[in-house]
């Protein structure tokens, strides 16, 4: 399990080396870690991360989707071969959509080192009757989650968490549900610090958008363990529906995507 970074001065080993001025309006340009967000459903947005991976040519590639174990695995001649790339990931098993979506963003990184910032499933399992900082390890207070969140937050994002499951969730789980996105976010944050620290920069981190947004994701937790490094987080909304909730250092539209309503197999369950 990754916890590399002591707990004492965690920031000691971390490269400050800016990246090369990117072509985007400067908004990355002085950036150490880049956050692109996505949709996870929407080919566009991941056809604007290949292209934008490949204009920074990070040193070290973040990738929600994957495990530690998996990006263990990843050597750059896997790069070559999409069809082996997913195989060797397991992808079709991994619930995460259509790999050929994905594949670009590998192809693109060149060289770049692979990370993984998964949630294991079995620290998701422990936040229903943990703390989360004892769930997390060592270095949980520097992500804040030995705290509890403020109040005004902790209530938006349950109100999220129902929204997001059609109001389907019992009310006793949100508050685990809001835990284990605290823990992912988390889990980037930490992901992407570690990266930085044994490559330099710039490190881009390949997450949804929930996760990029700047004022509680994982680029908040970099603010508060790490406030000398230099963070910019792209969130990608869609051409009628708007922004993504939450801030950003830019935001951007792509053409919306066609999806079946969610929440249909909860109205058409039978009442108990």
């Amino acid at each position: 399990m990754m916890r590399t970074l002591p707990l004492a001065a965690p920031l000691i080993a971390l490269s400050l080396t800016a990246p090369a001025a990117f072509a985007d309006g400067g908004v990355f340009d002085e950036a150490q870690v880049v956050f692109l967000g996505e949709s996870h459903d929407n080919p566009a947005h991941h056809a604007r991360q290949a292209e934008l991976v490949a204009e920074l040519q990070p040193v070290a590639l973040v990738f929600e989707m994957l495990t530690t174990d998996q990006s263990a695995l990843i050597h750059p001649e896997h790069l070559e071969d999409e069809a082996a790339l997913s195989e060797l990931l397991d992808w079709e098993n991994s619930g995460w959509p259509d790999f050929a979506m994905y594949y670009p963003i590998f192809e693109a990184a060149g060289e770049a080192a692979i990370f993984g910032a998964a949630l294991p499933r079995e620290e998701a399992r422990r936040v229903s009757g943990e703390p989360l900082d004892t769930v997390f390890g060592p270095s949980a207070g520097f992500y804040g989650l030995d705290e509890p969140l403020p109040a005004e937050q902790q209530e938006i994002r349950e109100a999220m968490q129902m929204a997001a499951h059609c109001d389907a969730l019992p009310a006793e789980m949100l508050p685990t549900m809001v835990g284990i996105q605290r823990l992912r976010d988390a889990r980037l944050a930490e992901t992407a610090l570690e990266a930085l620290s044994m490559h330099g920069g710039p490190v881009v981190v390949i997450t949804g958008n929930g996760h990029a947004r700047t004022d509680w994701g994982a680029p908040a937790l970099i603010a508060r363990a790490a406030p000398e490094v230099t963070v910019a987080s792209l969130g990608q909304g869609e051409t009628g529906k708007g922004a993504p909730e939450g801030t950003f250092d830019l935001v951007e539209e792509t053409e919306s995507v066609e999806r079946d309503d969610p929440c249909e197999a909860f109205q058409d369950a039978p009442a108990n």
